[in-house]
């Protein structure tokens, strides 16, 4: 019996598959996010029952990159609202998370246990999730406004 865990190695493939299809869907749902500083607004209910609101802020603009703040609004009273930042490297044609709530700059490894309890592979969890959201906005989500 081998009492060692073996230590956690980044998949840079799965990472960087993650971040490129993050990229994608970010511009599908804020195409102009490089010329303009606006935001989208993407409702999701469910029936007549509003059940959140997916809104794409953009915060900062360069020549390379835009940075964005991906938040819900209107959820449901018992659901924590997520909020995360993410840098979109447009010559990369990625788009990564660099801040989750109150986390900034997240590493790639975790020393497990640690202080604030991140799991080693935070930063990868952190780009899933980014896409599983996005990706159940694109499927399900509507313009807030009906269209006319």
């Amino acid at each position: 019996m081998n009492l060692l865990r073996e230590r956690y190695r980044v998949d840079l493939i799965e990472l960087q598959a993650a971040c490129e299809a993050n990229y994608a869907r970010l511009l599908r749902l804020l195409p102009d996010m490089r010329v303009s500083a606006g935001e989208r607004r993407v409702a999701l209910s469910q029936g007549d029952m509003l059940l959140g609101v997916l809104v794409i802020r953009v915060l900062e603009t360069c020549p390379y990159t835009t940075t964005v703040q991906v938040s819900q609004e209107h959820s449901l009273p018992w659901l924590p609202v997520p909020r995360l930042e993410v840098r979109v490297y447009h010559d990369a044609r990625m788009a990564e998370v660099v801040s989750a709530e109150n986390a900034r700059r997240l590493r790639s490894i975790y020393a497990y246990p640690n202080a604030a309890m991140h799991q080693p592979d935070e930063k990868t969890q952190l780009n899933l999730f980014l896409g599983e959201w996005l990706s159940h906005c694109l499927a399900c989500g509507h313009e807030m406004a009906s269209v006319l």
